[in-house]
């Protein structure tokens, strides 16, 4: 997909799109326009869209950028084309159809209406939120610790997970913090919530001083929260790959290697702009692969 400074009709996938405002700036620290955005997206989605196929995506949806109005959607955002696949989900609040990010167009599509995050459940819309397949565990740093003391963490939570036959995988968040995947043989959500939640406290019990598993803030200074409530059904988590909305210059949730995590000695060492990601992938390819295959794929003890 080519780019230009304000308006362009282009062709994804045999669907037509009238791409706007692409010279909006949405990053003015880097500079980064709504152009560059949509490059991104085109170009990374053979691998994101691995990630996010099959399951009801929600957005942070920030048409003007971090620095303007935000909000968490759900729904189909107005004016999203037709062909864009959508899939009942049932909430608290009665059945609503979200949005199912399957292909390069669906992804540049959504991106275009200013869903610049993507987020998505454990769970596909073919085996419902009783089917997880995959077990997420969000660190994230408190006030007067860091993404550096994150790695630590991650690796001792690592080993915890393969004396348990469990494969971990690792993405810096594109925020503050990391998270740790691990592909798992369907479970249902309570049944992946209490293993992350007892795996989190077995890991405060070994470092009461470094590990928190309570969002009070009052008792994360200083801490690392091992966030396990995102494995519950109605949670989401940032998508590896996505562009997220941060003050500045845009973070990504970028997959990164054992020997990364254990080498990194400043935040900056794991923080990579959409270019570099895109660069980390062609040098690469996909580091979570294994994710969405069965290699490494377990069952919970």
């Amino acid at each position: 997909m080519s780019v230009s400074p304000e308006r362009q009709a282009v062709e994804i996938e045999g669907h037509r799109l009238a791409l706007t405002h692409l010279d909006r700036v949405l990053f003015p620290a880097s500079g980064h326009t709504k152009a560059q955005v949509l490059h991104y997206y085109a170009r990374i989605a053979p691998v994101m869209v691995a990630h996010t196929a099959g399951r009801p995506a929600s957005f942070v949806r920030a048409p003007e950028g971090p620095g303007g109005q935000s909000w968490i959607a759900k729904n189909p955002p107005g004016g999203v084309p037709r062909w864009v696949p959508v899939a009942p989900v049932e909430h608290r609040e009665g059945v609503t159809e979200q949005v199912v990010i399957d292909t390069m167009a669906a992804l540049v599509a959504l991106a275009n209406l200013g869903a610049y995050e993507v987020h998505v459940p454990q769970w596909t819309v073919a085996a419902g939120p009783d089917g997880h397949d995959r077990l997420v565990l969000d660190l994230d740093p408190g006030p007067g610790t860091d993404l550096v003391v994150c790695c630590r963490v991650a690796q001792r939570l690592r080993q915890l997970l393969d004396d348990d036959g469990l494969t971990a995988h690792a993405v810096v968040s594109g925020s503050k913090g990391l998270h740790l995947y691990v592909p798992v043989h369907p479970v249902t959500g309570r049944a992946a919530g209490g293993y992350a939640k007892a795996l989190a406290a077995r890991m405060m019990g070994e470092h009461p001083g470094l590990v928190v598993v309570s969002m009070a803030r009052v008792e994360r200074r200083g801490k690392v929260l091992i966030d396990w409530s995102q494995n519950a059904s109605a949670k989401t988590t940032a998508a590896p790959y996505t562009v997220r909305l941060r003050e500045g210059s845009p973070g990504v949730a970028a997959p990164v290697t054992w020997d990364e995590v254990a080498a990194c000695r400043d935040p900056a060492d794991l923080a990579f702009t959409p270019e570099q990601v895109l660069d980390r992938t062609e040098a690469y390819g996909d580091l979570l692969a294994p994710l969405t295959g069965d290699a490494t794929r377990a069952h919970l003890p």
